[in-house]
């Protein structure tokens, strides 16, 4: 099967992301633009220090802990500020194994161009029940279409789920997208790259999927 870019388009318009000219293919022999990026702008991995938890920087993580198994919840039609919570799990509450990752499929990505502000401040989140199951589960991969894992205009949540995820180790990557392309599968080899950033509290990151059919295992 082939691979599948789970990966925002890093682009003009995108929050957090200002692109300028620096070389000119005319003036100067090449075309080259500067970059400026939000270390948590579109597709992007969270490292642990991004809430004051102890743990590896973004450019410390293991190569290990970046790729694997993944079991895919379709929660697509989700309603706008849902708690996700883990009766929301069905079968994979006991489908999920110890070391498995978990991607959550949802179509809220499809809003991060339509309807930025609906994306942003609008986004179904991860409870704090779920967040720690996630963790006596022992989860190594946590992706989400939102930009966040929970509500960024609520401090106390948004810090409370990260540091419980982040407390067990569990890999936060947000802002995934394309999820469409995985019909029907509930489980594919997860791969995701962040940019090795010195010190990195997050950095944007391609994460890729690929298809495992039950036949196939």
């Amino acid at each position: 099967m082939d691979w599948i870019d789970l990966t925002q388009t890093i682009g003009p318009g995108m929050p957090g992301v200002a692109l300028s000219e620096a070389k000119n293919l005319e003036r100067d022999g090449w075309n080259a633009v500067n970059l400026q990026i939000y270390s948590h702008a579109g597709t992007h991995m969270d490292a642990p220090i991004h809430f004051g938890v102890d743990g590896h920087t973004i450019d410390q993580m293991p190569l290990e802990s970046l790729f694997g198994n993944a079991k895919v919840l379709d929660l697509t039609g989700i309603a706008p500020s849902a708690l996700i919570r883990t009766v929301d799990l069905g079968g994979l509450k006991v489908a999920l194994n110890s070391g498995d990752s978990l991607v959550i499929k949802t179509g809220w990505s499809k809003l991060s161009r339509s309807d930025p502000n609906k994306y942003r401040n609008q986004l179904p989140r991860i409870s704090e029940e779920l967040a720690k199951w996630l963790v006596e589960k022992r989860v190594k991969i946590l992706a989400v279409e939102p930009p966040s894992v929970a509500d960024v205009n609520d401090l106390q949540e948004v810090t409370l789920i990260h540091r419980i995820l982040f407390s067990g180790q569990v890999i936060i990557v947000e802002g995934i997208c394309n999820l469409d392309e995985i019909h029907g599968e509930d489980q594919v080899e997860l791969m995701v790259m962040p940019l090795k950033i010195a010190g990195g509290d997050g950095a944007p990151a391609r994460v890729l999927a690929r298809p495992i059919h039950k036949n196939s295992e």
